[in-house]
């Protein structure tokens, strides 16, 4: 039971990310239809709309100043980490944006250790060279041989500006789940992303037909299922031991690739996976438990 427990955190952020990959794929299809910016607000609108109620109805209330900032913060870095993610993936294929997204947890493993003092363990830095080293073999063969324009140039530059946000955002998350239940979290996180992006309504907002909208409604859902998902995992370990579980994105974005668009699995696709899975069960399995000393004890 007890190392259930322990492997609890990761199994939450492992079927998080899966539900977020998920979104992915829908958010694809609408922003294609309607526009990344207009798919992305109206995202949030319908997650906020869905969310608030339940938060209210098990007695929610208004938080105090200090977790609040965090709110404003993580909500604000996510709305526009969101919104250029989506445009990145009207420009690239969606297993290619996520591969190259994969720098975050990298760069947000030495943040925590920066902004959260957390001491970065052997494991969690073999973990990440093997997660970036998988991630380099997809890249390399995916985008090797790739002709790239102008368009082109604007995904690839969308995806890594998405990334470097949502590196800081997992500092974030670290310390607001930590103050803060999911579903308050999940809460402010949906709304005030919509507040923030819903500001350039009057000059980019687009109401999409039906069916890029139904697709806007599954996202939604997809959307709070898996950030209470991460924000449950979060709250429950640490920072740089949970980010590795990003590279599972990957293989979830094969998954998905394949079912809905038929996307082939290359050979170096299925080496790159190998090196990611082997790098989160490294960091992910059970550590034998210190032998406690006096000075332990105290």
């Amino acid at each position: 039971m007890l190392q259930f427990r322990a492997f609890l955190p990761f199994l939450a952020a492992l079927a998080g990310v899966g539900f977020l990959s998920l979104m992915d794929a829908f958010m694809k299809s609408a922003s294609l239809a309607a526009g990344a910016y207009s798919a992305a607000v109206l995202r949030s609108a319908i997650a906020a709309a869905i969310i608030l109620p339940i938060w209210l109805g098990t007695g929610g209330r208004w938080p105090q100043r200090s977790v609040l900032r965090l709110h404003l913060i993580r909500g604000t870095v996510s709305g526009f980490m969101a919104l250029s993610f989506f445009y990145a993936l009207t420009k690239l294929p969606i297993a290619e944006a996520i591969a190259i997204s994969f720098v975050a947890p990298l760069i947000a493993l030495y943040l925590a250790a920066i902004l959260l003092g957390e001491q970065i363990r052997r494991e969690a830095i073999v973990a990440s060279v093997l997660g970036l080293a998988g991630t380099g073999v997809i890249i390399g063969a995916r985008l090797g041989s790739a002709e790239y324009d102008t368009e082109t140039l604007k995904g690839l530059g969308a995806i890594l500006f998405s990334a470097l946000l949502y590196a800081y955002n997992f500092i974030v998350i670290r310390k607001q789940a930590q103050v803060s239940s999911p579903l308050e979290a999940t809460t402010f996180h949906s709304g005030v992303a919509c507040a923030v992006l819903a500001v350039f309504a009057p000059w980019f907002l687009i109401l999409p037909a039906a069916g890029p909208m139904g697709d806007i409604a599954v996202a939604s859902v997809l959307t709070l299922l898996g950030s209470l998902l991460i924000t449950f995992a979060y709250a429950r370990a640490e920072a740089q031991a949970l980010v590795p579980m990003e590279y599972s994105g990957f293989l979830w974005a094969a998954l998905f690739g394949w079912l809905f668009f038929r996307e082939p699995v290359t050979a170096a696709t299925i080496a790159g996976t190998l090196l990611i899975v082997a790098g989160c069960w490294i960091v992910a399995r059970p550590r034998p438990a210190m032998p406690q000393t006096e000075q332990t004890a105290i």
